[in-house]
C-alpha cells in the first residue's frame, strides 16, 4: 500500500535517517520504536504528505487514502461535536450531490442517445460507490464511536471549543476511526485516555480493517496489536518482525552476535597486521607480506557496535521515618453544587502501600487526591495524616505554578535537597533534558516539558508519601523505566492515577477504581488483576440478570414443589443436558490445556537455559534458531495463559448458573 524508497531527513547537519527502505502491506500493523527525538513523527509527517523528505520517494496506489493523527495541537471550535465528526463522512455527501446533480442533468438529454447511456452508467457506478459508504448507517456508526471515546450523548450538541486539549484529540480520533481510511498513522493515540477508552481503542484497532502505523509509550498497546517494528537509532533505521517486546530482545541479541563478530574480525585485522609488521622488511617473506596486504585491503570492515546511551539509576531521597498510619479518610463526602462524588467514603493507606488509582474522566480521581493529601477539604467526614507523614504530590496542573524566568536546572536545584543535589542533573537527563537543554528558560517549555521538569522537581524532594498524577504522559520508554525502578525501591507509600499497565502491573499492588454514581472499590491485585477481575465480575452480573432454569435436583424441587413429578424429571434432564453440552467440554479443554501449559513451561526453561550455554552463545545460527523458539514458546504461553483464564471465568460463570459453585 505503501513504499518507502531511499528516504533521507535531515535538518542542518543532523540526519534523522538516511536511505529508508520499507513498506507498508495491507492491514499491517507497525510500531515505530526509539528514543523521543529520533525520528519517529517526522516520518509520520512525511508519510502523511506534511513534511517533504530531503531525498527519496515514498509512493501509494492512486487513491489510497492516507489518515493522520497527530499528538497534539488540534483544536476545532464552531461547530457542535456531532456537526464536526459527521464531516468525516464528507466523502458521502459529496457523492449524493454528484447523483442528485447529474440526474437533474440526465433528465435533459435523449433516452435514445450515446450521451444519455454514459451518464446513466456513471450515475449508476456513483450510486454503488454511495452504497458502499452506507450512508444510512452514519448516525449508528457515530453514535458508537464518539460513546466509545467516553463522549456522553448530552455532549453531542456541545460546542467543540468547549473541550480541553485532551477531548480536542478525541474529537479528531473520532473522526479519523469514521473515515476509515486505507492507511492511518497514529502518533501517541492513548494519551490522556482512562483505561476504560484505551482498552475499546484497543479493540477497534485489533479489529480495524486497514493498515496501521503506531508511535507510542504504551507498551501492553505495541505489545498486542503490532506485529512488525521499525527502531530508529543514532541515525539509522532497523526492522525487526515482532511486537515491541520482541523488537527489545532480538536487539540485544542483534548486538551481541555484531559484537562477537566485530571483536572476531579486529583480532584477525591485528594478526595479520602483526605478520605484516614482523616481515615487512625481510625478502624471503615479501610474497607473503604483499598477499596479506592485499588480503587486509579486500575486507569488509565490521562497524563498531555503537554503544547504548547510558541509562542512569535513579534513586528517591531517602524519606523520613513516618508512623504505619499514613492518611486516612472516615465518611468522607464531597460535591460541587449538585454534583455528588462521594458520600460516606472510607480510605485508608498504610506505610510502604503502593496503589493505583483508576477509572474513567470525571469519576472523582482528582478529587480523591486533593482530599488525602489535605489541599481540598471534604464537606463531611474527617481527613488525618499519620504520625510524621510527609506528602508529595505531583498533579498534571503542578506545571503551572513553576517560574517561567528559571532554568530548568535553577528551578529544579530549588527543589532539590542537600543529598539530592548531586543527582539533579543526571536525572534531568533521564527526562530528556541533556545538554544544553538544561539552560531553558521554564517560560519557553512546551506543556509536556513543563510536566517532565514538575515532576524531577518532586521526585529530589524528600518525602514518604507520594501521590503521583499521570506521571508517564509525557515519558518515553526509557523514563518511565528508571521512575518504574525507582518507585519500586521506594520505600515509602504511593497512590498513582495512571492507565499504564506495563507501568503499573509490577509495581503496585492494590487498584481503587473510581465509577461515577456509586462508592469506589477497591481490588486486591495490579492493574492486569484488576481487568480480569472487572471483566468477570460484569460477566457474572450479566449472567444473574437472565433468568436462569433450575439446574440441581435440590433447586428444582425447591422451585418447582408444585411441579409434578413428570415436569421435575424434564428439568431435571434438560439441567444434566445443558451440563453435559456446555460445562464438561470447557472442563475437558481446561484441564488438557493445563497439561500443555505444563509441557510449555518446561519447553521454555529447557530453551532458556540452552540460550545461555556457550555453544549457543558461539555459533550465532544456532543462537538464533534457539531465540526464535523461545519466542514461539513464549507466544503459545501468552495464548495458553489468555485462554486458561477465558476459560476459567466461563466455567465459574456456568457452575453458578447450574448450581454447582463452591
Amino acid at each position: 500500500m505503501i513504499s518507502v524508497q531511499s528516504l533521507r531527513v535531515e535538518f542542518g547537519a543532523r540526519v534523522l535517517f538516511s536511505d529508508l527502505a520499507f513498506s507498508v502491506q495491507a492491514r499491517e500493523r507497525i510500531a515505530f520504536a526509539g528514543h523521543n527525538g529520533a525520528g519517529k513523527t517526522t516520518l509520520m509527517k512525511c508519510l502523511a504528505g506534511i513534511l517533504p523528505p530531503s531525498a527519496g520517494a515514498i509512493h501509494a496506489p492512486k487513491g489510497t487514502r492516507i489518515g493522520y493523527l497527530p499528538q497534539e495541537g488540534i483544536h476545532v471550535s464552531g461547530r457542535s461535536l456531532w456537526m464536526e465528526t459527521e464531516l468525516a463522512f464528507g466523502e458521502a455527501v459529496a457523492l449524493r450531490e454528484k447523483v442528485e446533480r447529474l440526474s437533474r442533468e440526465l433528465t435533459k438529454l435523449d433516452p435514445r442517445s450515446s450521451p444519455y447511456a454514459e451518464m446513466l452508467d456513471e450515475i449508476g457506478g456513483l450510486e454503488l460507490q454511495l452504497d458502499a459508504t452506507n450512508p444510512e448507517r452514519m448516525k449508528p456508526r457515530i453514535e458508537s464511536v464518539l460513546q466509545g471515546l467516553g463522549f456522553q450523548k448530552s455532549d453531542f450538541t456541545r460546542d467543540c471549543a468547549e473541550f480541553s486539549g485532551g477531548w480536542q484529540m478525541r474529537i479528531a480520533m473520532a473522526k479519523l476511526f469514521l473515515q476509515e481510511p486505507e492507511v492511518m498513522l497514529l502518533d501517541e493515540p492513548t494519551n490522556h485516555l482512562d483505561l476504560d477508552t484505551q482498552l475499546w481503542v484497543e479493540q477497534y484497532l485489533i479489529n480495524y480493517p486497514g493498515a496501521i502505523l503506531l508511535i507510542s509509550h504504551d507498551r501492553c498497546l505495541l505489545d498486542t496489536l503490532c506485529t512488525r517494528t521499525i527502531a530508529f537509532h543514532h541515525g539509522r533505521a532497523e526492522e525487526y518482525a515482532g511486537n515491541f517486546s520482541y523488537y527489545e530482545r532480538e536487539s540485544v541479541l542483534r548486538r551481541d552476535i555484531l559484537l562477537k563478530q566485530y571483536t572476531s574480525q579486529q583480532r584477525e585485522i591485528a594478526e595479520s597486521q602483526r605478520f605484516i609488521d614482523r616481515f615487512r622488511a625481510s625478502a624471503n617473506k615479501a610474497t607473503l607480506v604483499q598477499s596479506r596486504i592485499k588480503l587486509l585491503a579486500k575486507i569488509e570492515r565490521i562497524p563498531a557496535p555503537e554503544q547504548d546511551d547510558a541509562v542512569v539509576e535513579f534513586k528517591f531521597p531517602p524519606p523520613p521515618a513516618s508512623g504505619h498510619l499514613v492518611a486516612k479518610l472516615a465518611g468522607v463526602a464531597k460535591h460541587y453544587g449538585t454534583l455528588q462524588v462521594f458520600s460516606g467514603f472510607d480510605f485508608e493507606i498504610n506505610k510502604g502501600e503502593k496503589i493505583a488509582i483508576v477509572g474513567p474522566n470525571g469519576a472523582g480521581k482528582s478529587t480523591f487526591c486533593r482530599l488525602i493529601t489535605a489541599r481540598e477539604a471534604p464537606d463531611a467526614g474527617t481527613h488525618s495524616f499519620g504520625h510524621k507523614v510527609a506528602p508529595a504530590f505531583f498533579s498534571q496542573n503542578h506545571s503551572d505554578e513553576l517560574d517561567p524566568d528559571l532554568t530548568v536546572l535553577e528551578t529544579v536545584e530549588q527543589s532539590a535537597s542537600r543529598e539530592s543535589m548531586p543527582h539533579a542533573r543526571s536525572l534531568l537527563g533521564c527526562f530528556l533534558f541533556r545538554g544544553d537543554d538544561v539552560f531553558k528558560r521554564v517560560g519557553v517549555l512546551s506543556g509536556g516539558e513543563r510536566s517532565r521538569v514538575a515532576l524531577v522537581c518532586m521526585l529530589l524532594t524528600p518525602a514518604n508519601f507520594l501521590i503521583l498524577d499521570e506521571p508517564t504522559n509525557h515519558l518515553d520508554m526509557q523514563s518511565q523505566e528508571v521512575l518504574q525502578r525507582a518507585l519500586i525501591d521506594y520505600p515509602g507509600s504511593v497512590l498513582i492515577v495512571s492507565h499504564n499497565r506495563a507501568f503499573l502491573d509490577p509495581l503496585v499492588t492494590r487498584t481503587l477504581e473510581f465509577r461515577a454514581g456509586r462508592q469506589p472499590s477497591l481490588y486486591h491485585g495490579n492493574l492486569s488483576y484488576y481487568i480480569e477481575k472487572s471483566a468477570a465480575d460484569q460477566a457474572l452480573a450479566a449472567a444473574r440478570r437472565v433468568p436462569a432454569r433450575p439446574t440441581t435436583t435440590g433447586a428444582a424441587t425447591a422451585t418447582h414443589s408444585g411441579l409434578s413429578r413428570k415436569d421435575q424429571r424434564r428439568i431435571e434432564a434438560e439441567a444434566r443436558e445443558l451440563r453435559s453440552k456446555t460445562l464438561k467440554p470447557r472442563e475437558s479443554e481446561l484441564a488438557a490445556l493445563e497439561a500443555k501449559v505444563a509441557e510449555l513451561e518446561a519447553a521454555q526453561v529447557t530453551l532458556t537455559q540452552h540460550l545461555s550455554s556457550d555453544a549457543c552463545i558461539a555459533d550465532p545460527n544456532l543462537l538464533r534458531e534457539t531465540s526464535n523458539a523461545v519466542e514461539t514458546v513464549t507466544q503459545a504461553l501468552e495464548t495458553s495463559y489468555s485462554r486458561w483464564g477465558e476459560l476459567s471465568a466461563e466455567i465459574d460463570t456456568l457452575r453458578t448458573k447450574l448450581g454447582l459453585a463452591e
